[in-house]
């Protein structure tokens, strides 16, 4: 008897434009979920959705005051960010992480790094970038290579699964 041929296991593309908690959680779950079934997956920040993957301070960036002045209000990383719906002023976050801690639901800062573990890949937007005056270095070591829309485009376009969030 021979054994059943492999079935491919498809790839999954995710667009994190969103730089909110509770979207960001979704995306990570979806991609950790799909990398745990064997899926290849790839994740392309854009805009505010670049929040989730920033390194943890230096408030102050870009080369001029409209970019310095966009980063100091739009200032985040993994373990800042505000919630779509009920911020009330930073208190909704820390309310959900208190929830997620007590059903031992992971964080999104160790959603990140299960994610990395699994060979999630990571690709900053470079358009997004060079608009807010921000460099690679800005961004957590497990980035892969900064990319732009066409180069996502390539890799979306054989993918099985493609969301926008």
């Amino acid at each position: 008897m021979s054994a059943a041929p492999l079935k491919n296991k498809g790839s999954v593309t995710i667009v994190l434009f969103s730089g909110e908690m509770d979207k960001a959680l979704a995306a990570f779950v979806i991609a950790t979920a799909a990398a745990s079934m064997g899926m290849d997956v790839s994740i392309f920040f854009t805009f505010w959705g670049l929040n989730a993957i920033k390194k943890e301070g230096g408030l102050i960036k870009g080369q001029n005051w409209m970019q310095k002045m966009l980063n100091v209000m739009n200032y985040g990383h993994a373990k800042k960010l505000a919630l779509s719906k009920m911020n009330m002023l930073g208190a909704g976050p820390m309310m959900l992480k208190q929830m997620m801690a007590q059903k031992r639901v992971p964080s999104l800062h160790e959603f990140i790094k299960t994610a990395c573990a699994l060979g999630v890949k990571f690709y900053p937007c470079e358009m997004s970038m060079s608009l807010m005056g921000l460099k690679k270095e800005d961004f957590i070591d497990e980035c892969e290579d900064v990319i732009g829309a066409v180069t996502y485009l390539s890799i979306a376009k054989d993918t099985s699964v493609n969301l926008f969030i």
